[in-house]
Parts: C-alpha cells; sequence; structure tokens
C-alpha cells in the first residue's frame, strides 16, 4: 500500500525515519520528570498522531523502548538517543510524536500544559494562557 507522506520525521543520526499519512491532532507540552529527563529540558513537546497514519519508513530495527511504570512506552533511537514517539502501554496504536522529531513545520501548536504540578522549579511555566493539566486532560 503507497500512502502520501502529510509529515516526516527522523532521529537525529537519521537511521530512523517516519511518516504520517494525515495531519497531526492536539498537540501539548508535558512537564513532567520523565520528560524532563529524556530532554535534558524543562519540557517535551508532542502531538497525537491520527488512527492508522503513522508509519515507520526506515531503521525499525535501531528502536529502543522503556516502559516505565505507569507512563506510556517510550519510542527512542538506540543509536543517537533521540526520542521519536510515545505509544500507550495498552494500545500501542495510539502514538504521540515528539515535535523536535518532525521534519519542518508539524502544523499544529501545543494547546495545553499537562502534568504541570511536576514542572521544573528552575524555569517557570511562561504564562502564555494555555490551560495548565496536573495529568492528562478529561
Amino acid at each position: 500500500m503507497t500512502t502520501t507522506a502529510v509529515l516526516t520525521g527522523a532521529c537525529g543520526c537519521g537511521a530512523v525515519t517516519f511518516e504520517l499519512s494525515e495531519p497531526l491532532g492536539d498537540a501539548m507540552y508535558c512537564h513532567c520528570t520523565r520528560c524532563q529527563r529524556r530532554s535534558g529540558g524543562s519540557t517535551g513537546a508532542a502531538a497525537w498522531a491520527q488512527p492508522g497514519s503513522f508509519r515507520i519508513t526506515s531503521g525499525e530495527q535501531e528502536l529502543r523502548r522503556w516502559a516505565p511504570p505507569g507512563g506510556m512506552v517510550k519510542v527512542f533511537c538506540g543509536i543517537c538517543g533521540s526520542g521519536l514517539w510515545a505509544e500507550m502501554a495498552d494500545d500501542p496504536a495510539k502514538v504521540a510524536i515528539r515535535l523536535g522529531a518532525v521534519d519542518g513545520d508539524p502544523g499544529v501548536r501545543p494547546s495545553a500544559r499537562i502534568f504541570a504540578a511536576d514542572a521544573a522549579p528552575w524555569e517557570p511555566i511562561p504564562d502564555d494562557g494555555l490551560p495548565r493539566y496536573d495529568g492528562f486532560p478529561g
């Protein structure tokens, strides 16, 4: 089956590439401690892929997964360590793409801040008007 990619992305070294055949859905900034430690920064930015739109195009053998207790499964390149996406533990088809892994403009902007209660004490959350949640919204 041939798809027409709306978006493409890759890890830092280019060993892993992916494409999305549909635009990304809701995007958010995550302030959880895991995102801080994975990124070395104060947040992680990600957006939900539309069901069935995500496809790995190269480097699947280089992927590594970390399944922390009570969290989403984190998927990253085993060569360069780039964080690429996260999968729901109970439904691996539900994927949140790291916006920094997308080539160019991902076409969405974060519209919420999640796990705000865990925000890094050394970088206050900006007063940008986005709603804040102590966990996942809803």
